[in-house]
């Protein structure tokens, strides 16, 4: 009777600690994991730049962590089941006694059925928690970018930059109010046109709600757009589209966002914030929705720099409005084209010595 006791005993214990354990793993979401965990469980994530990037990458450890606590748990019972109680168990037992029947067990049900309830109340809520952090608009940014993307490019404009990076120390508005104006006038069809738009007059080709800056970066067929970001430094991206569905992603930022036309209309928050980029360098950006012919190749790279550099950089494309964006990084002392787009060549032609461009006539 004492050892009847005794086993009973060590299985509440171990389900006690299995549930502790996978309690404290799913607790754990904020944390970092300890590394040599991180390096097997990440599977193949890359390296977060950004504290929200963070946030979802120990998320992601630690609910592997609590799946394969769970996991093993589960196992465990699977192969006590398979080889304590199979055939050949049952032909060494020196009496027929039929095994002890548990499917009325009410508390033995009641814990398999509260316990999953648990665990996916846990896991909801682990989840939102990391949600909300990445989509938190309140980190003040010092610099907003608006991000066009369209068949098969990109175009990343400086809407605005906060003083303290600004080249004379003001708070620079890049909006370009004649070209904002010129789409605000193609959102409503004249009355006089023909086949105009029914709907309350707007029009086919609005493009109202696309915005436009004195400084762009606009990509071509012959060149990967390098948007410049400084280090240390809140950003807020404004997503839309020129034309189908796209989505900005960063792989570094373990985070993706979709860019519509129309992005109020489709009901759809353009904007999302990141506190920081932690660390310079050059990300590659590419289109992770699939939005016809050449989606593979609809590639961008982020180029972080420190503040004093992106602050020189600022200064030279608006001192210098008809110089490339190539030269402008050169003339801080970066690399003039896009270095991250492998396997992808970042010049698309293979023009990456001289002016960068095909020349029509090369083969006449």
């Amino acid at each position: 009777m004492e050892k009847v006791k005794n086993r009973s005993f060590a299985r509440k214990a171990g389900l006690a600690a299995s549930l502790f354990l996978g309690g404290l793993g799913l607790a754990g979401c904020e944390v970092a994991p300890p590394e040599a965990v991180a390096k097997v469980l990440d599977m193949g994530w890359p390296d977060p730049v950004t504290p929200e990037a963070v946030q979802l990458y120990n998320f992601w450890v630690w609910v592997w962590v609590a799946a394969w606590i769970i996991g093993i748990v589960m196992w465990g019972l699977f192969l006590t089941a398979i080889f304590k109680w199979n055939g050949k168990a049952r032909a060494k037992r020196t009496n027929d006694e039929f095994p002890k029947q548990l499917q009325y067990n009410v508390p033995l049900e009641l814990v398999l059925t509260i316990v999953p309830i648990i665990i996916v109340f846990a896991l909801f809520f682990f989840t939102v928690q990391a949600q909300t952090v990445v989509t938190a608009r309140d980190k003040d940014p010092e610099v907003t970018v608006d991000v066009t993307a369209f068949q098969w490019n990109w175009k990343f404009g400086y809407a605005e930059v906060g003083a303290g990076l600004a080249p004379n120390g003001q708070k620079y508005i890049g909006v370009d109010e004649e070209r904002q104006a010129a789409a605000e006038a193609t959102k409503y069809d004249p009355e006089d046109l023909k086949n105009a738009n029914p709907i309350h007059g707007a029009s086919m080709g609005d493009q109202s709600y696309l915005n436009y800056n004195k400084i762009e970066t606009l990509g071509a067929t012959n060149e990967v757009p390098v948007l410049v970001l400084p280090t240390d430094t809140p950003i807020e991206f404004r997503l839309a589209s020129g034309d189908v569905n796209h989505a900005f992603w960063v792989p570094e930022f373990l985070f993706k966002r979709d860019a519509y036309a129309h992005p109020e209309a489709n009901q759809q928050e353009r904007a999302f914030q990141i506190e920081k980029i932690d660390r310079e360098g050059a990300f590659v950006g590419r289109c992770a929705e699939m939005c016809g012919t050449y989606h593979a190749m609809m590639n961008f790279e982020i180029r972080a720099v420190s503040p004093a550099d992106f602050r020189d950089y600022i200064a030279f494309r608006d001192e210098n409005p008809d110089a490339t964006n190539a030269e402008a990084l050169k003339a801080i002392g970066q690399e003039p084209y896009a270095t991250s787009t492998r396997p992808f060549v970042s010049d698309r032609l293979g023009t990456r010595s001289g002016d960068n461009f095909t020349d029509p006539n090369a083969n006449a």
